[in-house]
């Protein structure tokens, strides 16, 4: 018989904690852990923090994916033979004319000045000497001692000078040596010579030119100093767009931040297949990391890519011409007045010195 103050309790289920009574919870709950609800909320609330944020890992693999590319187009690149015809180089060389030495020099003088980098100032502040004694933050400190405060104040300051050197310099040159590009390829020849010449001068600075068809060819190799200009021709019908880029990567480093790089595209652009797309990405990887990407096109119908400074090669205008000179000049300057002389005195009168200098005081006799 149950007693009045403790009611009879509940017989159990059948099975226990572990039995009814389980399936009881897993109704209230939603579901037991046996279904993985539980279990995959607790993996993801304890899970290891991923080495790399997400989509990082993939990043960094497709960019030492470009670098391997890169290292392996300059290598397989810049170990050929030059001479061969079919990537637009004809082997043939020549001595540079008077103006491309003048430019060089120009040039070289120009990237000395640029390059000798500036002087950084700092300002220091320190609570001991050396420095010069600031006064406000000395009574300052002295308040702050005498409260029983740790003084923050500090008084003196000083300046610190130092000297920046200028970043490296690295230009790669890209010339398209397709038919429709023959009119660029004495420009560009001179243009690789004169930098690879002026670019001599400095001590961390590297220069480089290809050209680009069927084939990948040097006009100039980095870190050569090259004593004449390298011709080539134009005449390819196919343009490896990205196997030049790749190469130059490659050899100068120019998408990796620390230094100024340059590259200079010649082309209008016209490509087969997917060049344009796979160079569109190669161009942006480059606008990204720093590198600055001029595009010297022929004219404004060529298709450049996205991230790149275009320039329009346009035709010079024609010398103006001299008029032959007149007779009297048309700009003559107007005839001046004849200046009036004063009268002298009647022919055969003397005037002494006096009254020759002073007229005003001659009188007439008494």
């Amino acid at each position: 018989m149950p007693h009045p103050r403790h009611p009879a309790r509940p017989a159990r289920a059948e099975g226990g904690p572990v039995g009814g009574g389980r399936a009881a919870v897993a109704g209230h709950l939603g579901g037991w852990p046996g279904d993985g609800r539980v279990e995959d909320a607790a993996k993801a609330e304890f899970a290891p923090t991923p080495p790399f944020p997400p989509g990082r890992a993939e990043g960094r693999e497709a960019e030492n994916k470009v670098r391997r590319q890169a290292g392996d187009a300059s290598a397989r690149d810049f170990a050929r033979d030059p001479g061969d015809a079919s990537a637009g180089t004809t082997g043939t060389t020549r001595e540079p004319t008077p103006d491309e030495q003048a430019a060089a020099r120009r040039l070289a003088r120009a990237l000395r000045e640029a390059s000798a980098g500036g002087r950084t100032e700092t300002v220091i502040a320190s609570a001991t000497p050396p420095g010069r004694l600031r006064m406000r933050h000395a009574v300052t400190a002295d308040a702050q001692r005498a409260a029983g405060a740790m003084p923050t104040a500090k008084p003196f300051t000083r300046v610190e000078r130092r000297r920046v050197p200028a970043p490296p310099l690295a230009v790669g040159i890209a010339c398209d040596v397709s038919g429709s590009m023959s009119g660029f390829t004495g420009p560009v020849a001179s243009t690789a010579w004169i930098l690879a010449r002026a670019t001599a001068s400095l001590p961390a600075a590297r220069t480089t030119a290809v050209t680009y068809g069927r084939h990948v060819r040097p006009v100039t190799y980095p870190g050569a100093v090259p004593a004449q200009v390298a011709e080539f021709s134009a005449a390819g019908k196919y343009e490896d767009f990205t196997r030049a880029v790749s190469a130059l990567d490659g050899a100068l480093g120019i998408a990796k931040p620390g230094s100024t790089r340059i590259l200079v595209i010649v082309s209008d652009g016209r490509y087969k297949g997917t060049q344009h797309a796979d160079g569109q990405k190669l161009i942006t990887r480059l606008a990204a990391s720093g590198c600055l990407v001029i595009w010297i096109a022929p004219s404004d119908t060529a298709n450049t890519m996205a991230g790149a400074r275009v320039v329009i090669l346009a035709d010079p205008p024609p010398p103006a011409r001299r008029s032959p000179a007149r007779w009297p000049p048309a700009h003559a300057p107007p005839d001046r007045p004849t200046p009036r002389r004063r009268p002298g005195p009647p022919p055969g009168t003397s005037v002494s010195r006096r009254e020759r200098t002073c007229p005003h005081q001659i009188t007439a006799p008494g």
